[in-house]
């Protein structure tokens, strides 16, 4: 298979400048994401455009309908047409659909807002990290797509602020709209493309200036740009031979992750609030819980690289589990921000970790594929988890609510285990660089 950047033009300058600059998007990223679970307290306080919980869970499932869509389509797209544009076009997206949001003056026009964020969101992800893969340093992929995640939570933990300044959720929204106008132009103007993308579609030419440009050595390649009738290879090579089970297993794994993590970031103030504590706790809670999240990234990055993604990422979705079930008992309040913290450290690195797996395994020619499409197969967990989490606080059993996510958290457990039991031996080799990689699966 195709050969990817030597280690001398993944470092440096360009290394930390691709690094840095999707790091601000995915912090806008995760702003967008968190914004919406952040002030629905205060939205279904206030009866704002009529919401309740039945009806709040259905917004949260439009918005995460969107990234079902965005999130395979850009991954293939993104192997088309390049890492760069669809980050910007993903970026103005979801920015946009903030604005309509925040002017929204029904129930059915905020849910269309939150189904255009979801296109956009579900888009940017999967694009992100498959370009700091493609720049990340021998046998450090794990800890820089750890490092990259880490902004997700730092925007969970912005919008818990925002939600705090501003007690009022149509500006929460305004602010939200920020991104337009300072991560759009940032990357259109400094973000490089990934030369392992271009070498891999025969852009030679174009990878060779853009190395010259960095001062950056450019690998060698063996194999040409696929010809146009074959652009869908990049999908069918996750099912050729025996790929097919490793594949089905990450979706999976991925529903789990992803149902945990959607359901849990939008619910857990409100199941907390229902629970007994008061509402500047309970969101208090979100930034406590994005706060471990970026501890957990950070460590089980580190960890993935040297004892590999399947087994980190497995340990970490069953302490999950314990965490938000113990999440159901009420305790002293420095006890709980204690076990929030801890859950956050677990939850959202685990899911990230199969997405750091997932584009290891993978070539040069369906990276962004193949974690595109791992994230967009998750969103049908995405999409029923906030869906759950409205119709089990609706029957007023918060116990339900916890008990329900503590369950997906066994079931991702399980899934993720098994693509570390059978690594399929059938399928397509890896690419020359991703030999030399420690393993992170």
């Amino acid at each position: 298979m195709s050969s990817s950047l030597a280690l001398p033009a993944r470092g440096g300058r360009m290394a930390a400048l691709v690094v840095g600059l999707c790091w601000l998007v995915v912090l806008f990223d995760g702003l967008d994401m968190f914004i919406y679970g952040s002030v629905l307290p205060h939205m279904m306080e206030t009866k704002a455009l009529g919401i309740d919980p039945g009806k709040a869970g259905d917004v949260g499932s439009y918005a995460t309908f969107g990234m079902l869509i965005g999130a395979p389509s850009s991954g293939t797209v993104s192997d088309w047409v390049g890492r760069k544009k669809t980050i910007i076009v993903s970026t103005a997206v979801f920015s946009l659909a903030s604005a309509v949001c925040a002017s929204a003056s029904s129930l059915g026009m905020f849910s269309f807002g939150r189904f255009l964020a979801g296109l956009g969101l579900g888009g940017l992800l999967p694009s992100a990290i498959t370009m700091v893969t493609e720049y990340a340093p021998r046998g450090r992929r794990a800890l820089i797509v750890g490092s990259l995640m880490t902004a997700h939570q730092a925007g969970g933990i912005v919008a818990g602020f925002v939600a705090l300044w501003t007690g009022d959720w149509r500006v929460s929204f305004w602010i939200c709209v920020i991104p337009l106008f300072i991560g759009v132009p940032l990357a259109a103007k400094f973000l490089p493309e990934s030369m392992a993308f271009l070498q891999a579609k025969g852009r030679t030419a174009d990878a060779q200036a853009l190395a010259d440009r960095y001062g950056v050595e450019l690998a060698a390649r063996d194999k040409e740009r696929p010809a146009a009738t074959e652009r869908f290879s990049a999908l069918t090579a996750l099912f050729r031979g025996g790929q097919w089970v490793q594949t089905l297993l990450f979706w999976l794994a991925s529903f789990g992750g992803l149902l945990l993590v959607y359901g849990v970031s939008q619910w857990l103030p409100s199941l907390m609030k229902a629970n007994g504590y008061d509402l500047g706790s309970s969101i208090g809670f979100v930034i406590v819980i994005n706060l471990g999240g970026i501890v957990g990234m950070l460590i089980g990055g580190r960890l993935t690289d040297k004892f590999g993604g399947s087994r980190i990422s497995a340990i970490w979705f069953g302490a999950t589990a314990l965490g938000i079930y113990s999440l159901s008992i009420k305790m002293a309040l420095p006890l709980t921000y204690t076990v929030v913290f801890l859950t956050g450290m677990f939850l959202f690195s685990a899911q990230a970790m199969i997405y750091a797996t997932v584009a290891h395994r993978s070539d040069d020619d369906n990276r962004a594929t193949a974690v595109g499409w791992t994230s967009g197969m998750g969103r049908f967990g995405a999409v029923f988890g906030p869906w759950l989490g409205g119709q089990l606080l609706a029957t007023g059993s918060t116990t339900a609510g916890f008990t329900a996510f503590a369950v997906a958290g066994v079931f991702a457990m399980v899934m993720v285990s098994l693509t570390g039991l059978r690594r399929v031996q059938s399928a397509a080799p890896q690419s020359s660089t991703q030999q030399q990689l420690t393993p992170t699966g």
